[in-house]
This record gives structure tokens, C-alpha cells and sequence, in this order.
């Protein structure tokens, strides 16, 4: 009994689907065939609101080029536009290839690493423990005493990484009762890790 109850619902389903459906289609093909036979028998629009003046009698036909367009270059909006597109187009460089592409990225990767290469010098860090005389003007000279370190090393010059001071002191300072006196004790500056080249 169910089953047959589905049978006739089905059955009943189907037969109102089919006129719908054709209801629905039926005014988009109208719209189309109007569209066809509109585009077949208008005539054609003058350009940039300029009427034709219809030709006298006694006067020769306008030279080819001042005649209207051609059928097959419409001169509407699209045609127009597409006109602008290949001028953009043609003012664009043009595309790189892939390979092309991945050779200028290489080409450039390499002008990078040389920069880099020439900005940072070779060089390396030593440790040791070297005095810094004192200069002319009283301060300790630790550039001298950078390059002194790195020519113990086997390089050419350096620079003055790390200084270390410490207090030396005559051994007058150890006679018990002496008062100390100011020249009896300096501060020397040792360079004790150096950058050198």
C-alpha cells in the first residue's frame, strides 16, 4: 500500500515538473531569438552622434576613406575598449620567461654575495694579553698594542677587541710604615682579544 501511495506521488511530481520547467526556459529563449533579430535587422548606429547626411543627386560618392566603417570594425564601447587594452598592452615590457626569470634572481643572488664579501673582510679573533703603551698624550695607545698582538699571531694589523687594566705597583709599597706616594703605582691596559686582518 505504501509503495504504491510513492508510485503515484512520483508519477504525480513528474507531471507538474515538466510544465514548470518549460515555463522557465520558454522566456529566456525569447529573450535570445529577440536579441538575434533585433541584432539582425537594426541598422547601424553613426558614431560619436554624427548623422549621415544622405547623398545628393550630381554629387560624386565620398574617397574609401571617408566612408563610414568597415562591418567588420564596429566602433562601439567594446571595440573601443579593446583597442585600449592592446595599446596598454603594448606599452607593458614584456614577460620574462620562467627560465629567464630564475637567471636575473641567480644573476642578482651573486651581485649580493660579493657586496657582502667585500664588506666583510677576512679576518680573525685572537686572544693573548698585550700591553698598551701609553701615546704622547697620557692615554694608552690599545691600537698598537691590537696590531702587536695579531703580528705575534702571524697576521698583519688588528683590532681592539676586548682590554683588560690591572694596577702595577713598585715594590717600595710593601716597606711597612712608608707613606705611598702617587708614582709609586700606575694603571697599565692590556688587549687581551683583537680582530685581526
Amino acid at each position: 500500500m505504501d509503495n504504491e501511495r510513492q508510485i503515484r506521488s512520483a508519477r504525480l511530481a513528474s507531471r507538474c515538473l515538466v510544465p514548470v520547467a518549460a515555463a522557465a526556459v520558454m522566456p529566456i529563449l525569447a529573450v535570445i531569438a529577440a536579441g538575434v533579430a533585433l541584432a539582425q535587422t537594426a541598422p547601424p548606429q553613426p558614431s560619436l552622434g554624427l548623422r549621415e547626411q544622405p547623398a545628393q543627386q550630381g554629387t560624386p560618392n565620398p574617397p574609401a576613406a571617408q566612408q563610414s566603417p568597415s562591418p567588420s570594425e564596429n566602433p562601439g564601447l567594446i571595440n573601443e575598449m579593446g583597442k585600449l587594452f592592446e595599446k596598454s598592452l603594448s606599452i607593458l615590457p614584456p614577460l620574462k620567461t620562467p627560465g629567464e626569470t630564475i637567471d636575473d634572481l641567480n644573476a642578482r643572488a651573486k651581485d649580493a654575495g660579493e657586496a657582502l664579501s667585500r664588506l666583510a673582510k677576512p679576518g680573525s679573533m685572537v686572544s693573548g694579553r698585550v700591553i698598551c703603551p701609553v701615546g704622547a698624550n697620557g692615554t694608552p695607545d690599545c691600537k698598537s698594542g691590537a696590531d702587536k698582538l695579531c703580528q705575534s699571531k702571524g697576521y698583519k694589523e688588528g683590532k681592539s677587541l676586548n682590554t683588560d687594566s690591572a694596577q702595577t705597583c713598585s715594590a717600595k709599597v710593601m716597606i711597612p710604615g712608608r707613606q705611598r706616594k702617587p708614582e709609586d703605582c700606575r694603571t697599565d691596559n692590556y688587549v687581551t682579544t683583537a680582530l685581526c686582518q
